[in-house]
């Protein structure tokens, strides 16, 4: 019989003792930031009835679900289920088969994993874990301020300079509306979210093999290529949604995106936010779900795309059966956002210091003395080794350097006959000897 090598799938990764303590620091930093502005956690399961993940996330979202094979007795009768592709539609099904027993505006945020049959890249996983917060139950922009000051909170936290950029759904509405192709605003949302990509050259082409006539191609290409400040942007977007774009066409949908866009950009800068806060009209997010606000998020200083995006919805409680429940949240990328800390070494060097002080062992009777004091000081709050055999100082000297642990505590019998117990600072060289009741005094020295 052949040795297996073994191997896990493409797209999905193991993490050891570095990477979690790496992973745990940035869901902290996360999580605590999301306590404070009042949310709590939940969590859903990682399959889902295939039939609220489709037709959620578009033409593209639908063919990158990982669908589950029925098993067991009664397989052909079970309904078919897939992988989560995010948090946010599981999010909304929660609310509805909950609706009783929570209290609206309903503020949660979760931290798991979710799958997309993706093909494997730079920052592009199959297996991922998404930071997600969301409050639903009503429309107010304070809503969409906090998940600024949010975003604005955690890399300040995390030291990651981050720019954030907005758009309205509804401002992409009023594109397709002047464009003279109101029914083809998907398509052209679709293509705009490919401008980084692809350039807008070829999002012009794409836009026209789907059907748009060459004047509602101008049209758009005029509005992606606006430049200047917010009130530039905001000046000319009202110019063109009144009809001055070369079709002529107004649009009220795409002046009420405007006003929602004027709105909160006036929260943002009554609250002031340190990262920079952009209008990008390029900006589609190709969600079906978002009818209001829109945000991305994009490290300065690292090249990885976007670690962070969201935006509003108002309808997505309602295809299961609960209308106008509208909502609003934001997803963080951990994974990349993981990536960009390790490509800007970014990580405190403490994470990697699991534990605090290593008790070496001479003997059995050494071994025996000094499990009463290693035991005081776990539930002081110390992080302690025994080190599980007695073998030369030599190895034991060395697990501790390997594994980053700053004290080291050998005791033989003449600390045991004064009641003692032998401390070492290995980066500086210290050593002090303690009675075995001074724990205060033990403490500080480990500080």
């Amino acid at each position: 019989m052949s040795i297996q090598k073994p191997s896990i799938p493409k797209g999905t990764r193991d993490f050891g003792q570095i990477e979690m303590a790496r992973r745990n620091y940035i869901f902290d930093t996360i999580r605590s930031v999301f306590r404070a502005y009042g949310y709590q956690q939940i969590e859903t399961p990682a399959m889902e009835n295939l039939s609220t993940l489709l037709g959620k996330y578009g033409e593209e979202g639908d063919k990158l679900l990982f669908r589950i094979q029925n098993s067991g007795e009664k397989a052909a009768l079970a309904p078919e289920k897939g992988l989560r592709y995010d948090l946010t539609v599981p999010f909304a099904r929660f609310v509805v088969q909950h609706q009783n027993e929570i209290s609206f505006p309903f503020k949660r945020f979760q931290i798991q994993p979710v799958w997309r049959a993706d093909r494997p890249q730079k920052g592009r996983y199959r297996e991922f874990y998404q930071c997600d917060v969301d409050v639903i139950g009503t429309r107010s922009q304070v809503n969409e301020l906090e998940l600024v000051q949010m975003v604005d909170d955690v890399f300040g936290k995390l030291g990651v300079r981050v720019g954030i950029h907005i758009n309205n759904r509804k401002v992409l509405t009023g594109f397709a509306e002047i464009a003279g192709a109101p029914d083809k605003v998907v398509d052209i949302t679709v293509a705009i979210d490919k401008l980084d990509k692809i350039g807008l050259e070829k999002v012009k082409e794409e836009m026209a093999e789907k059907g748009l006539s060459g004047q509602g191609i101008d049209v758009i290409g005029q509005i992606l290529s606006l430049e200047g400040s917010f009130a530039d942007k905001l000046a000319a977007m009202k110019q063109l949604f009144q009809g001055g774009s070369a079709s002529g066409i107004s649009s009220e949908t795409g002046l009420k995106g405007l006003a929602e866009v004027e709105e909160l950009f006036g929260l943002i800068d009554a609250v002031g936010i340190k990262a920079p806060v952009e209008l990008d009209l390029s900006l589609a997010r190709g969600l079906n779900y978002y009818t209001g606000a829109i945000f991305e998020v994009k490290a300065l200083d690292w090249e990885i795309g976007s670690i962070c995006g969201g935006g509003r919805y108002d309808n997505l409680t309602g295809i299961f059966g609960l209308p106008d429940l509208s909502g609003v949240g934001i997803s963080f990328g951990a994974d990349r956002i993981y990536d960009v800390l390790t490509g800007l070494e970014l990580f405190p060097a403490a994470l990697t210091q699991a534990t605090t002080l290593l008790f070496a062992v001479m003997g059995a009777d050494e071994l025996k003395y000094i499990l009463p004091i290693a035991r005081d000081l776990r539930a002081a709050g110390v992080a302690v080794e025994v080190y599980p055999d007695a073998v030369k100082l030599r190895k034991q000297f060395e697990y501790a350097e390997r594994k980053g642990i700053p004290f080291i505590s050998i005791n033989g019998s003449s600390e045991m006959e004064a009641g003692t117990v032998n401390l070492k600072n290995l980066q500086s060289g210290e050593q002090q000897a303690f009675k075995t009741t001074a724990l205060q005094e033990i403490l500080q020295f480990l500080k």
